[in-house]
């Protein structure tokens, strides 16, 4: 089983109900073909470097996902003909990091450690 880290970017305009049919639709491929999600991460909505047609600003779901291939192929294929993403991007990983959350806001990583 090979190890990857899969995140799609959706339109800023997507509602908070759309992002969570966004998440499911996504996991439901990722298990009808074999894979298996071990962790969500719903980023939020962040700045983009540039303009993506016409959008300043991205909705960001991160995957991280155990599966063969054909896994990936199944879900970019997807992905591609949804008018509500802007982009994707999947990384092969060796090993996961599921303790660090790079996008939690610093006053809550204050308080952990106070």
């Amino acid at each position: 089983m090979n190890l990857y880290e899969h995140t799609i970017i959706a339109r800023q305009d997507t509602s908070p109900s759309e992002i969570k049919q966004l998440t499911e639709k996504y996991s439901k491929i990722i298990e009808k073909n074999e894979g298996e999600i071990v962790k969500t991460e719903n980023w939020g909505l962040l700045n983009l470097s540039y303009l993506i047609k016409k959008n300043k600003k991205g909705s960001y779901i991160h995957f991280k996902i155990k599966g063969k291939g054909n896994v990936i192929g199944e879900l970019e294929k997807n992905e591609s003909i949804d008018k509500k993403l802007l982009r994707y991007l999947t990384v092969k990983v060796k090993k996961f990091d599921l303790d660090t959350n790079y996008f939690t806001k610093k006053e809550t990583e204050d308080k952990v450690k106070n």
